[in-house]
């Protein structure tokens, strides 16, 4: 059960590390625009209708991702002070009462926005000779449908949590430095360390 639940972790976190270049690509298409318009005088309309796109692609196939690394907003106020067991039941009775529901509706909503959207081969209406929206709005249910993927893996993970008394483990995005490695790597001892600051002082007097 925990490899597949890291399976789609991994998942999650490739999807969302491969929406990220989004980012070059628009920070690379403002430039160009900024340029374009500042000193050729040659604007794009179809620009502003791009970026809106790129950006809430990005926005949403980074959802599963940023879930995966338990990263979405909450308010931690009290909720860091309780008990596993007692936040793993409290994040399961929000999954199912709100996020399920929730995701499914935005699912659904979304495979009808994207299906009429393809029927009648929707342009954007922001300009005269808009870009095509169809293939954007396609985003919606799939990036819905990885959310909801996304949220029963959690939703597994709180019922570990209540069984087990503490949470699973999850691939974290950035390592921590592994301070044991690193002091073998450069052939450091406990011993050496603490006598830097008898080292130190020794050196002052």
């Amino acid at each position: 059960m925990q490899k597949l639940l890291l399976f789609i972790d991994k998942v999650s976190t490739w999807v969302g590390q491969a929406f990220s270049w989004l980012i070059v690509a628009l920070t690379l298409l403002v430039s160009w625009e900024v340029i374009s318009r500042r000193f050729f005088d040659n604007p794009h309309a179809f620009t502003f209708d791009a970026m809106i796109m790129m950006y809430g692609t990005l926005f949403m196939m980074a959802g599963a991702y940023t879930l995966s690394k338990n990263g979405h907003v909450r308010g931690d106020v009290l909720y860091g002070f309780f008990s596993p067991r007692l936040q793993a039941g409290l994040d399961l009775a929000l999954y199912l009462l709100f996020f399920i529901p929730g995701i499914i509706a935005l699912v659904w909503a979304g495979y009808n926005f994207a299906a009429d959207s393809w029927a009648i081969k929707e342009h954007s209406s922001v300009t005269a000779d808009g870009p095509p929206l169809y293939h954007f709005k396609t985003v919606i249910p799939i990036a819905g449908a990885m959310i909801l993927l996304q949220g029963l893996v959690e939703i597994v993970r709180c019922v570990v949590c209540l069984r087990e008394g503490q949470w699973p483990s999850r691939i974290e995005d950035v390592e921590e430095v592994d301070v044991e490695k690193l002091k073998q790597m450069v052939h450091v001892k406990d011993e050496d360390i603490a006598a830097i600051p008898a080292a130190g002082k020794g050196a002052a007097q």
